[in-house]
């Protein structure tokens, strides 16, 4: 949650809010109603300005004003526990019990930490004669009595995401005081919260460790060790949880996700199918299950799951733009018209009204209408743009650094270390390439198992990176310069025992991470023997399928011309690099050639594969298995041309994007065709 308005000083503003509280306990309720609306006027909008102006009518008896003012407040921030306390304060001056119960629930619901808010529903449920909640409201008092005042006062702040303050809060206290498993669990949730998952993960077997039966941290743990795609630990965590409580929600539905993770799409569909059972209106639930059976090749089924999440949810974007993405979909005027409104109300949250867009531009790509659609695409990544926090020069110092460790001198020194296995064939390169028709073709020859993205070698960097990484100066890859030659085989090892969760026997396997090709110095000196295949397009095309592309996670640079350019740029220099320094080790496939002369291509990258030919790789489209990318429905028709000009519809809307490719235009297929 934002603290404070775009352009104002966070330490000036932290001062002003600081005042109005003082204000406020001095009992100078005028003075501090004044400050707020003052302070407004500088940040318009801010929740805690908003906040505190209401607190100030409420207790000048200015109840309606103070209601008024919620209720602009909850518009931008439905989420804040206290506004809705707020408001049963307000109630409770009217003595309307009712409505009071109802917004005190409303706000104990978000944030379990509020002892002000249980107070008063133990008084009003008591007022009201119902007994039974009454001692329930009384028993949260009670339990947030038993817990230190620094923990019930920083569990208030996460709980309204106020992770800074939480944390400000939690981590002395957990200094002075030690183990405190409480404190713990909520500075790992903290983590979590923050994308920091080792550390929570690290934090969390702490808690299990001293609270073995804190069935809470268990969940948190699993859902920390799922973050990390440790998919396996985590269905072993939620069954010990599902042993004891075999109806748990949460559990059943996050054992359901990791099995996904781990591939068992058949296991997880029946596990979505017996949750939709107990929660048929969950929406999530529906477009899980509609993923998993889009994965199987279960079309019919997948869009008869994603327009159930539709209907239980009207505003669903994620449904809609799940059903744009089979590329294969056709919506109706009816599904159109009720996109349109549900794009345009101001209700619907930016995560839905960006996949709308999306969801809309394809569905008028589709009908041709292509200023629209574009008008579409531009809005919904535009929408994602503006909540990314994506610097291309942390990319671009990655490939520079990269360039310099990676010399020729350096990799001499490290010749023939790593674990030698040549099981690994690793395809690389921007997404929207042509790596899934690669993976298809490959996967479609008996000895080879296509897996799916795997997340084993972000993985490893992100260790190596170390914690609490400095993003402009890292400690990865020159942290590299400085292992010896057992760390790599160690690395090679413990890859090839990480991915083995993922296979049925086959010699071989693939992982199609398109982003690996950042490490292919870190890959060549842990797995000197494992191919790697780099899936190239031309560039406009590349990046305009991009740009009309929105992403389940990551790729946060495809959401703006000058965004995706650059990366493509940055791309094409490190893989020059890659060439200079490792000739012979990629092998390069250009996606329109693998379509103007399929059987070619093919024999060509079984041969670089080591694999003998065989027709089932031309008739890739025929191979059943798995497939979770945004390609997975084209994979499984014959190879076709049509997406290969599709960017010259958007011609008149892309002169910018040609402008900052600059050489890359002609630079993609200079550099040449390697092994």
């Amino acid at each position: 949650m934002s603290t404070t308005a775009t352009g104002s000083d966070p330490v000036s503003f932290e001062q002003d809010i600081e005042h109005i509280r003082q204000l406020q306990r001095d009992g100078q309720y005028a003075q501090a109603l004044h400050a707020a609306q003052t302070l407004l006027v500088e940040t318009p909008g801010d929740y805690q300005a908003l906040y505190l102006m209401a607190r100030s009518q409420r207790y000048l008896g200015q109840i309606d004003a103070a209601l008024q003012t919620l209720a602009h407040m909850e518009h931008e921030h439905p989420r804040y526990s206290r506004l809705h306390e707020e408001r049963g304060h307000c109630y409770v001056v009217l003595r309307d019990a009712r409505h009071a119960i109802d917004a005190l629930l409303h706000a104990v619901n978000i944030n379990p930490a509020l002892p002000s808010s249980w107070n008063l529903l133990e008084g009003l449920y008591r007022m009201t004669g119902d007994t039974a909640n009454a001692a329930t409201a009384a028993s949260h008092v009670a339990t947030l009595k038993r817990l230190a005042p620094e923990v019930v006062h920083a569990t208030s702040h996460f709980s309204d995401g106020e992770f800074d303050a939480a944390e400000q809060i939690i981590r002395p206290y957990l200094l002075k005081v030690g183990n405190d498993v409480e404190a713990m669990r909520l500075l790992a949730r903290v983590g979590l919260a923050r994308q920091v998952f080792d550390d929570a993960e690290i934090l969390l077997e702490a808690v299990l460790k001293i609270a073995p039966d804190y069935r809470a941290a268990r969940y948190d743990y699993a859902c920390a060790l799922f973050e990390r795609h440790l998919y396996q630990r985590a269905c072993e965590e939620l069954e010990k949880l599902l042993a004891i409580d075999p109806d748990h929600l949460d559990y059943r539905t996050l054992y359901a996700s990791a099995s996904v993770g781990l591939g068992e799409h058949d296991r997880a569909i029946a596990l979505y199918q017996k949750l939709l059972q107990d929660a048929p209106g969950a929406a999530d639930l529906h477009l899980s299950l509609a993923h998993s059976l889009k994965t199987q090749g279960q079309q019919a089924k997948a869009i008869e799951a994603y327009r159930a999440a539709t209907v239980a949810r009207p505003h669903f974007g994620d449904a809609y733009w799940s059903l744009a993405n089979l590329k294969t979909y056709r919506f109706s005027d009816d599904e159109i018209a009720r996109m349109r409104i549900e794009e345009s109300s101001p209700a619907t949250p930016l995560v839905d009204r960006y996949h709308l867009c999306f969801a809309l531009g394809k569905a008028l790509e589709d009908r041709g209408d292509y200023a629209e659609s574009w008008r579409h695409y531009e809005q919904g990544n535009a929408l994602k743009r503006s909540e990314s926090r994506y610097r291309p020069e942390i990319f671009e110092t990655n490939t520079r650094k990269q360039i310099e460790v990676f010399t020729h001198e350096f990799l001499a020194n490290h010749t023939g270390i790593g674990d030698p296995s040549a099981e690994p064939i690793f395809i690389v390169g921007l997404p929207r390439a042509g790596s899934t028709l690669i993976e298809q073709i490959l996967a479609s020859h008996s000895q080879v198992e296509g897996t799916q993205e795997l997340a084993d070698i972000p993985r490893i960097v992100l260790d190596l990176q170390g914690r609490d990484p400095d993003l402009d100066d890292p400690r990865y890859p020159g942290v590299l310069a400085e292992m010896q030659a057992g760390d790599f085989r160690k690395l090679g090892e413990k890859y090839l025992h990480d991915t083995r969760i993922y296979r049925s026997g086959k010699p071989y396997f693939i992982d199609k991470m398109p982003n690996n090709f950042r490490h292919l110095g870190l890959i060549h000196l842990m797995l000197p023997n494992a191919k790697i295949i780099d899936a190239r397009r031309e560039p406009m095309a590349c990046c305009f399928s991009n740009l009309k592309q929105l992403f389940a996670t990551g790729q946060e640079f495809t959401y703006s011309i000058e965004d995706i350019a650059r990366y493509y740029r940055t791309y094409l220099d490190l893989m020059r690099h890659w060439d200079d320094v490792l000739p012979g080790r990629v092998l390069r496939v250009h996606h329109e050639d693998v379509v103007d002369d399929l059987e070619s291509n093919v024999r060509r990258i079984l041969d670089f594969c080591g694999l003998p030919f065989e027709p089932g790789c031309l008739a890739f489209h025929k191979t059943e298995r798995s497939v979770r990318t945004a390609s997975s429905e084209q994979v499984r028709r014959p190879i076709f041309r049509d997406g290969l000009d599709q960017w010259t519809k958007y011609e008149p809307y892309l002169s910018s994007l040609k402008d900052v490719l600059g050489d890359a235009l002609t630079r993609c297929r200079a550099d040449g065709t390697q092994a």
